[in-house]
């Protein structure tokens, strides 16, 4: 427990004061949030204009925040390293990756649109999907498709057909949490919330041993989801309206691919329909 408080506490301060650098870096690179420009024929002006000029990429202090709690939580006895979750660490900067690309495409250019979507989005599914084979192939990860626990409902996928199960879902909340990302502080709010929900969970799973044991050292995801949450709170102080700077695709698409890689290695993979509700209902609402 002690360990989670750590984790949690170093990504917030880190994040707190990280993301106040880097906006003063940012700035002065000119590294600022495209805004859709209107239409000639339209002279009103464009509802988030105001916005323009607002630095971007902000993820990376998220990122940065939440790595650098979950290494310094395990300073302390008792907590190991798990291979899977550094599989899920490889994940989330692989797809944050992706998404830094696409912001440094929009600086440059000067327009709010990066890499050209449909490479993006054939980019990431690819990257969804190499990320879900790394796991079967590397861990011992569940195969089974689960609501609360691998047994629930239990039906067995086998590796091939969860590998398109699991990047599916990699692939679609990745992408959710980047289009909730719209609003002030909605995206990293959100997710906030998330992380908070995984780390009951997988602090639930250690606890009961003899129920969720299918859960590969439950104790490591849940200082890993503490992490997150502190470095999502450290960063919504900064990005609370009016927003300071936003997070950008390397912040959305990361705390998309943490969200879905969470639920997968807890066995809660129904679950995330609930616990990323709101994002749900973004990527229904942008899908219409």
């Amino acid at each position: 427990m002690i360990a989670l408080a750590i984790a949690t506490a170093i990504a917030a301060a880190v994040a707190l004061f990280g993301t106040r650098l880097l906006i003063v870096v940012l700035a002065e690179r000119g590294a600022s949030q495209p805004i859709l420009q209107q239409n000639a024929a339209n002279a009103e002006v464009p509802p988030h204009q105001h916005k323009a000029g607002t630095p971007t990429k902000g993820g990376l202090a998220i990122l940065a925040a939440a790595l650098t709690g979950y290494l310094v939580s395990h300073v302390r006895a008792g907590v190991v390293f798990s291979d899977q979750t550094l599989v899920v660490i490889a994940g989330i900067l692989a797809m944050a990756t992706l998404g830094f690309v696409d912001d440094t495409s929009k600086i440059r250019a000067r327009q709010n649109r990066g890499v050209y979507w449909k490479l993006k989005g054939a980019l990431s599914l690819v990257v969804s999907f190499g990320i879900a084979t790394v796991l079967v192939v590397t861990t011992d990860i569940d195969t089974r498709v689960s609501l609360t626990r691998a047994s629930l409902p239990g039906w067995e996928l086998g590796p091939v057909l969860w590998v398109v199960w699991a990047g599916i879902i990699i692939f679609a909340t990745a992408n959710a949490v980047n289009v909730t990302d719209g609003l002030d502080c909605l995206a990293a709010g959100s997710a906030l919330f998330g992380f908070i929900a995984f780390t009951g969970i997988a602090f639930w799973a250690v606890r009961n041993p003899a129920i969720y044991g299918d859960v590969v050292n439950p104790y490591d995801l849940a200082v890993l989801a503490a992490a997150f949450a502190g470095a999502c709170a450290g960063f919504i102080w900064w990005n609370a309206a009016p927003a300071r700077i936003f997070m950008g695709d390397v912040g959305a698409l990361g705390l998309g691919t943490a969200l879905a890689l969470l639920a997968l290695t807890t066995n809660t993979q129904l679950l995330l329909l609930l616990i990323c509700g709101i994002n749900v209902i973004e990527a229904g609402s942008v899908g219409l």
